[in-house]
């Protein structure tokens, strides 16, 4: 089964440059917790230029969450800074790379501009 999270980060890594993080370097693992079971997703971003692998290695930022959740940020029906804040997503490391990622998570379903492209292609 292929879930609104794989299509997400298969697209990024399919898309190879994002223009809205032509200025930002550094890696971010994201840890997905589902009970003892965890996935985890590596970002390497070099200036705009991307790369994912499922693999568990060290990061300049570890973000952690469940599955679910991180389902519902790449579809747009939540927000990676409320969730932060409401402790339901945690950071270790680099909070910048966190914000700047955060803006390639497309808005709530009725939203319009730039966080509106994933939902256009199927997200």
């Amino acid at each position: 089964m292929v879930d609104a999270t794989m299509r997400f980060f298969e697209d990024l890594d399919r898309r190879g440059f994002e223009p809205l993080l032509a200025k930002t370097a550094g890696t971010l693992r994201f840890d997905l917790h589902e009970g003892a079971h965890t996935t985890h997703w590596l970002l390497e971003i070099d200036r705009g230029k991307l790369q994912v692998r499922q693999e568990d290695r060290e990061a300049d930022t570890v973000v952690g969450t469940g599955p679910r959740l991180f389902d519902e940020l790449v579809c747009g029906k939540e927000n990676g800074i409320a969730a932060l804040l409401r402790g339901d997503m945690t950071v270790a490391g680099d909070l910048r790379l966190v914000l700047q990622v955060e803006r390639l998570f497309p808005g709530p379903p009725d939203s319009r501009g730039p966080h509106h492209a994933f939902r256009r292609e199927g997200l």
